[in-house]
């Protein structure tokens, strides 16, 4: 999604390298990924960045989330594209479960089955979920720690 207008920002406070980046004549480039209806209401999908391209399917993070947040025992979810070989990335979902509650992969994987095949996480790993103060999911903090930041140098080193 890109947005021009008055309230458009003008930079970033002393960085003009990211402002450069996102504003490109006058336009701002949000990094959003947005869909419209046919009555013409946008919607937003999920975070350019955070889109997980699997075996040529784009898989939105957000989308996979909501859906396991249904899950009664799942307190918080996160979901991150890591490194496959064969299919470029894979989904792997971070949950974090509710206080006392335990939970199998093989649980979160029977939930799944609702899921398109394609869209279900292929790593499950029982963890906090890490939010910053604003209540943001912390995925570049994710990433780090789960292929060691960049994507792309994983695959290379796969």
């Amino acid at each position: 999604m890109i947005v021009h207008g008055p309230g458009v920002m003008l930079c970033y406070y002393k960085n003009p390298q990211a402002t450069e980046e996102v504003l490109k004549d006058g336009w701002l480039y949000t990094g959003d990924m947005a869909r419209m209806d046919e009555d013409g209401f946008i919607y937003l999908v999920d975070r350019k960045k955070d889109v997980i391209i699997s075996g040529g399917e784009n898989l939105y993070p957000v989308q996979i989330e909501d859906f396991l947040r249904r899950n009664e025992r799942i307190k918080d979810v996160a979901v991150i594209g890591l490194p496959d070989a064969r299919l470029g990335e894979i989904a792997a979902a971070i949950i974090e479960l509710k206080e006392g509650i335990s939970c199998t992969e093989e649980e979160i994987q029977e939930f799944c089955r609702d899921l398109p095949r394609y869209k279900r996480p292929r790593k499950i790993i029982f963890e906090k979920v890490p939010r910053n103060p604003t209540g943001k999911i912390e995925k570049p903090l994710l990433r780090e720690r789960y292929c060691h930041g960049s994507l792309v140098e994983a695959q290379i080193n796969n």
